[in-house]
């Protein structure tokens, strides 16, 4: 079994960028997720009620990440990497209230034009703590802004399982997970535990329950049943949805395209 991808997504739920390595941190790969956009009641936003975000590219470059607009490339800033506003906001991600701080003037005007009304883009700065689910999580793990846990892990062998049963055939972009695994059967990272990854090892610790998020084509923003609609034909469980497996980092480490994975008991 390989790596045979690697995603970050700097700004929750816009595009996301394919590395081939990235440097792993406690809560997630490097930039991953660590922006945030939040609306007039400082709640966080995503695709599940904005599809328009998926055509809202990100790209990182020496100054900064570099967002633009996809149907209009030329409209585009840069985010440097250290806020000039650093205004503090304490700021809602689905049940966690956290503080972050904004990021520049510059940024709240562009999404606020691109989304249609007053948003606002946030960091989360180095001495927050979201903590993730200790349900599942049980060492204290901490998380970006993602859903809930700092890494996910799906195989290229279950996408593929996947679109045997669909009419027309999605990529692994509808999924958004950071690594993305060859070499295995359908589902079998359902039987995973603990993972090597290179010289990084992971705990998985629950199967990823998907929303209508991934039922937004990541390249035109359009909404339509798929995949949720056969994926509940096969893998609902306790009335979720399941694709993917939530992971938590053991030992930390730089990944890269092509790293050898091996599967603990």
């Amino acid at each position: 079994m390989h790596l045979s991808e690697i995603w970050i997504y700097p700004v929750k739920s816009l595009g996301g960028i394919r590395l081939s390595e990235a440097k792993m941190e406690e809560r997630g790969l490097q930039l991953d997720r660590r922006w945030m956009i939040i609306d007039e009641n400082n709640k966080f936003v995503t695709q599940r009620t904005l599809p328009k975000m998926a055509l809202i590219d990100v790209y990182v470059t020496s100054e900064g990440l570099k967002i633009l607009n996809r149907t209009e490339p030329d409209n585009a800033f840069t985010v440097p990497f250290q806020p000039v506003t650093s205004h503090p906001r304490t700021v809602t991600i689905w049940d966690d209230v956290v503080e972050a701080v904004t990021v520049s003037n510059e940024a709240d005007q562009w999404l606020s034009e691109q989304l249609g009304f007053p948003a606002q883009l946030v960091k989360m700065p180095e001495n927050t703590e979201r903590k993730a689910d200790p349900k599942y999580a049980k060492n204290g793990e901490i998380v970006s802004f993602a859903d809930g846990y700092p890494f996910l892990i799906i195989s290229e062998a279950s996408l593929q399982e996947l679109n045997t049963k669909l009419e027309s055939e999605i990529t692994m972009r509808r999924f958004r997970p950071n690594f993305v695994i060859s070499g295995t059967r359908p589902f079998e990272e359902d039987q995973w535990k603990n993972v090597n990854i290179g010289a990084a090892t992971f705990e998985i610790v629950k199967p990823c329950a998907r929303c209508v998020l991934t039922t937004i084509d990541p390249q035109t923003a359009e909404k339509g049943p798929e995949p949720l609609k056969t994926l509940a034909t096969f893998r609902k469980f306790n009335n979720k949805i399941m694709f993917g497996q939530n992971a938590v980092a053991k030992i930390l480490a730089t990944l890269r395209e092509g790293d050898i994975v091996t599967v603990g008991a």
